[in-house]
């Protein structure tokens, strides 16, 4: 296909938006808020301000970065334009892994949900997801954007039923000690919720089809990232306040257990109910994510030519959601993915150092939003996302380093075969 082919701009500052907080507001305010409460305890709300200022570093170089180069493609486009191709492929090719990976698992978690109101088993829910919002792709970015504006609406509405009825069950002797954990537990319950944060990145995925994208893109990633830690701060203040860490920790649903204690059963319901809505508007925007990414290494001759294609009729670049959505639907139903979500992690961490260098080696002629104090916010994002990476196991480690392994293989044979 020829390599010029754009995609329409039909997505507004509202659905930018959306995408984002579609991205990020998932299992980590309605699961992992309770890991990181055991790890932090009440000084959990510290943790939460820490996380969204080290993500606020990312958030400005991707903001910086998509007000300057408004194509398809995210952190793979900011790193072939700025810095390399070579580096580029290998930045997609660890982007892709890990969202593919992070999509299967997250229709596996919508799936726990969902088997709750319905008796089928959990790898035909999760498979039946996964084509469900293929599907819904395929036929059209601003249809799957309406829906994905619907379950973050509904979502975001019930986090502000569970503030407006907790708040009036906040009990102070919940908050003391502040700090059980020391100082090492709260920056260990930032280190998880910072992954909570990085959905933002998932708006620059679809830049080509945002309209005046230059001043969008860097607005929705951070209005995204400020309406989420507005968020995480309220809920995980009232949800310590109304049982305390103890018993967050140890709930799988902390939050619906939270509100479970308030004796409001239709603000539980809510709540539960705003968890199966957060991971379906997590899996929808990681199939758009991880099919525009796609779309792009095949425009740019880095991956096979055939998936830069686009649907006569919808518009959509259909194989790539279709190979997207089928791979997806294959590891939900066919692999353990405990043993490589961690990966997923990984190469997110990675694709940002790569982001904020990115930013740094920008020219000035192209900088169209201008990052305050810089280059401190880049260089303060490479140094925290590289503490990040040395802060996980060194099992994970070596699966990256297999992961690249076969990538560089795969870069090489397509470039012999060209």
């Amino acid at each position: 296909m020829p390599r010029q082919l754009r995609l329409k701009r039909t997505l507004s500052l509202f659905d930018a938006v959306s995408i984002g907080l579609g991205a990020i507001i998932g299992a980590g305010i309605f699961v992992a808020l309770g890991i990181a409460a055991g790890l932090a305890g009440p000084g959990l709300i510290l943790s939460v301000v820490i996380a969204g200022i080290v993500a606020s570093f990312t958030a400005l170089s991707f903001a910086e970065l998509g007000s300057a180069i408004t194509k398809e493609g995210g952190a793979y486009e900011y790193v072939f334009e700025v810095v390399s191709p070579s580096l580029a492929f290998l930045t997609g090719w660890m982007w892709l892994f890990g969202q593919i990976v992070t999509g299967a698992a997250v229709s596996l978690g919508l799936a726990a949900y969902l088997a709750l109101f319905v008796s089928l088993p959990l790898k035909l829910i999760a498979v039946s997801a996964c084509l469900l919002f293929m599907l819904l792709n395929l036929i059209g970015v601003k249809q799957s954007s309406l829906v994905n504006d619907a379950l973050v609406v509904l979502k975001i509405a019930a986090l502000c039923i569970f503030v407006v009825v907790g708040i009036f069950h906040i009990q102070g002797p919940n908050f003391s000690p502040m700090f059980p954990n020391g100082l090492t537990g709260v920056i260990s319950g930032a280190a998880l919720i910072f992954f909570a944060y990085l959905g933002f990145g998932r708006i620059a995925t679809v830049s080509e089809e945002v309209k005046n994208a230059e001043k969008t893109i860097p607005l929705s990633i951070l209005l995204a990232l400020g309406i989420s830690t507005l968020l995480y701060l309220l809920v995980s203040s009232i949800a310590m306040g109304i049982v305390g860490y103890g018993k967050l920790s140890a709930s799988g649903s902390p939050l619906a257990d939270a509100m479970s204690a308030t004796g409001n059963d239709l603000a539980t319901w809510a709540v539960s109910l705003g968890g199966i809505l957060a991971t379906a508007s997590v899996l929808l925007t990681t199939i758009l994510g991880v099919s525009r990414v796609s779309f792009s290494m095949a425009r740019n001759r880095q991956i096979p030519g055939f998936i830069n294609a686009l649907h006569p009729r919808f518009g959509t670049p259909y194989i790539s959601i279709l190979v997207t959505g089928l791979l997806m639907a294959l590891l939900a139903f066919a692999w353990d993915l405990k043993q490589v979500f961690s990966l997923a992690s990984f190469s997110v961490i990675i694709t940002h150092v790569l982001v904020n260098y990115s930013a740094l080696r920008l020219g000035k002629e192209k900088r169209r939003f201008r990052v305050p104090f810089s280059p401190v916010p880049q260089l303060l994002g490479i140094i925290s996302c590289v503490a990040l990476a040395f802060s996980l196991l060194p099992e994970t480690w070596m699966m990256a380093s297999v992961v690249l392994v076969v990538g560089v293989i795969f870069y090489f044979f397509e470039k012999l075969r060209r």
